[in-house]
Formats: structure tokens, C-alpha cells, sequence
């Protein structure tokens, strides 16, 4: 990420736009769940149980309880984005990363390790990572691999499956792969800033420039994280919570003994439950009777990494292009190493 010049930062500051604008699209998304939730009660009254209010409440209530699970960890990340990005002297962290850039990927992508935060608090972490001087592919292979490989994720995947059937090794190896391959395909590309919203590359010339000592910069950096993730994280949490109401789980379990259709049914689920990464293996437990272990590993890696709370989060980032693009990427690996696991357990 290149630094700016102030007349940069002037025209960067004028082209935020106006929090109300953020709050009408909230506002408008809310109001669009809503109308499908009748919609498909007028439509197809008998393609789910119960009547439009206790839908609207549980739907509610799954909102509040994603948006309740994610706000420590977005804090613990806003926090451990600031460090980074005020505090560390320039040079310190990068001194101990190898210079080869795949090298220095497969270093970052174990960084979870000792900063283990959930996918909600690793964003705002990225993106202080990135106006720092970290490049794109290397955010990147970080954000993707942190979920998955930190000591917390390890310790609930075991409690709740041990190692039976391989579905933690599979875990941990599969969401360090797929990591490392979304680093080395972006590295590839031939203008990496392309890959970033304007709004970001606007609030990074922004803190980057801030006047002031340390104190100011911080407290600068903590409003424009917290303006840009929260929103996203509201909105996440919405969906989240409008889509495990209208998608009937009667239909998911249906077709859990198919060795196939079991985990495209898993990875839908998973990008729609939206479970924080430190507790999803428990909730995954609960289907182990059902699925088959492909199936379960690919919920595991799927849902840390493209939830619809994750997707709305890393668009305050990257362009939809670029997260398009890591959402298939994933999804291509997860299946993948889902069928592995079928045909090997």
C-alpha cells in the first residue's frame, strides 16, 4: 500500500461517504428481508412451519445472537489492528519474515497462532495489516488461513472430534492449503491494489497521514474500523439470521447420507449459519450421525472463511470481483477435499 500526500488525504476525506447513506442500505436490506419473509409466506405458505411473526422473531433473535457472538472478537481485532498499525515500530515485524514472498506467505499464514481471534476480529487485524505495508496476497493468505489455524479453533475441533476420521488433520491442513493457494494466486495479479474497495485505500491514506502522536493516530484508526466494520457486521448478521429462517433444514439432512450431495448441503449450510469458528466443530458435532466426515470437514473450513458475515465483512476491503473470486476458490477446495476425506475414511 502506497502512502499519500496530503491533498490526497483532503480528496480521500471528501469522498467518504455520509453515514447515513450506510444506514439507508442497512435500512433498505432490513426492510427487503422482510418482504421476502412474506413473500414467501403468501407464495408457498406450506414451504415452512410456523406463521410470519415467530419467523420474524426467530429471525431476529439469530441476528442478535451472531452480532452478540462477533462483537468481542471485532473489538480484540480493532485493538490488535491499531497495534500493529501505531505502535509496532516500522520494520519490527517484518524483520522476522522471510524475504522470499512465498516464504513470507506460509509464515504469515501461521501468524493465527499467536493471535488467535475468530474471523470477525481478523479483518479489522488485515486491514491494519495492509496500511501497514503488507501486499494484498499476503493480507490475504493471513485472513484466510487465521480462522482455521489458531490454538483455540485446534482445541474445540479436538474436544469435539478427536481425531476420529481425520476431521481435524483435515481441518487444519486443508484451510493452510487453501490459504497458501489463494496467496499465490493473487500474488500473481497484475495490479493488487485493483483488488481493494476505494473506501479502503481512502481511509488508509487517511490514518496513514493522520497528524499527531500516537494517541491521535489510534483513536483515528479505532473510529474508521469500527465505521467500516460494523456496518458490515449488522448487515452480515441480518442475513444470517433471514436465511437460516427461510431455508428449510428438513432439506439439508434429507440428503445427508449421500457422499455427494452431503457436503454441498454442509457448505451451504455453513455460509448460512454464519457460527463463529471457535465454536462451529461443536455445532458440527451434532450432525455426525447424519453426515458423512467429507461433508462435516467441509463445513469446517467453508464456514470460517465465506459465511454471509464474513462476505459482508471482507467487502469493506476487497472488490466484489476479488471476493468473488476467493469465494470460489474455497468452495472448489472445500468440495475437493471433502471427497477426499469420503473416499479415504
Amino acid at each position: 500500500m502506497t502512502r499519500t500526500d496530503p491533498g490526497r488525504v483532503r480528496s480521500a476525506t471528501s469522498r467518504v461517504r455520509p453515514h447515513g447513506n450506510r444506514t439507508l442500505v442497512a435500512l433498505s436490506i432490513g426492510i427487503a428481508l422482510v418482504v421476502a419473509l412474506v413473500l414467501v409466506d403468501l407464495l408457498a405458505p406450506a414451504l415452512l412451519p410456523g406463521d410470519v411473526p415467530t419467523r420474524l422473531q426467530d429471525g431476529m433473535t439469530l441476528a442478535l445472537s451472531v452480532l452478540i457472538e462477533s462483537l468481542p472478537f471485532v473489538a480484540l481485532g480493532v485493538g490488535l489492528s491499531i497495534l500493529v498499525q501505531v505502535w509496532v515500530p516500522a520494520g519490527w515485524l517484518e524483520r522476522w519474515l522471510p524475504r522470499r514472498a512465498w516464504a513470507r506467505r506460509m509464515v504469515l499464514s501461521l501468524l493465527g497462532m499467536v493471535v488467535p481471534v475468530c474471523e470477525c476480529g481478523n479483518v479489522p487485524f488485515a486491514r491494519g495489516l495492509l496500511m501497514r505495508g503488507f501486499t494484498v496476497s499476503e493480507t490475504m493468505t493471513f485472513l484466510i488461513a487465521a480462522p482455521i489455524v489458531n490454538p483455540i479453533v485446534i482445541i474445540t475441533t479436538h474436544q469435539a472430534f478427536g481425531f476420529s476420521d481425520g476431521i481435524l488433520v483435515a481441518r487444519l491442513l486443508g484451510g493452510y492449503a487453501v490459504a497458501n493457494l489463494i496467496g499465490w494466486l493473487y500474488s500473481r495479479h497484475p495490479s493488487p491494489d485493483a483488488l481493494l474497495t476505494d473506501r479502503f485505500r481512502d481511509a488508509c491514506a487517511i490514518v496513514t497521514d493522520e497528524p499527531g502522536g500516537r494517541g491521535r493516530r489510534s483513536l483515528a484508526q479505532f473510529i474508521v474500523e469500527l465505521r467500516a466494520v460494523m456496518p458490515a457486521l449488522v448487515i452480515g448478521s441480518a442475513l444470517a439470521g433471514a436465511v437460516q429462517v427461510l431455508v428449510p433444514r428438513d432439506a439439508l439432512l434429507a440428503i445427508g447420507s449421500n457422499p455427494v450431495l452431503s457436503i454441498v448441503a454442509m457448505m451451504a449450510l455453513a455460509m448460512v449459519v454464519a457460527i463463529c469458528s471457535n465454536v462451529d466443530a461443536f455445532f458440527a458435532l451434532s450432525f455426525a450421525s447424519t453426515f458423512t466426515p467429507g461433508s462435516l470437514v467441509a463445513f469446517l473450513v467453508t464456514g470460517p472463511l465465506v459465511d454471509v458475515k464474513m462476505i459482508a465483512l471482507l467487502r469493506t476491503t476487497f472488490t466484489t470481483r476479488a471476493l468473488a473470486g476467493i469465494v470460489v476458490v474455497v468452495l472448489l477446495f472445500a468440495f475437493a477435499l471433502g471427497t477426499a476425506v469420503n473416499l479415504l475414511v
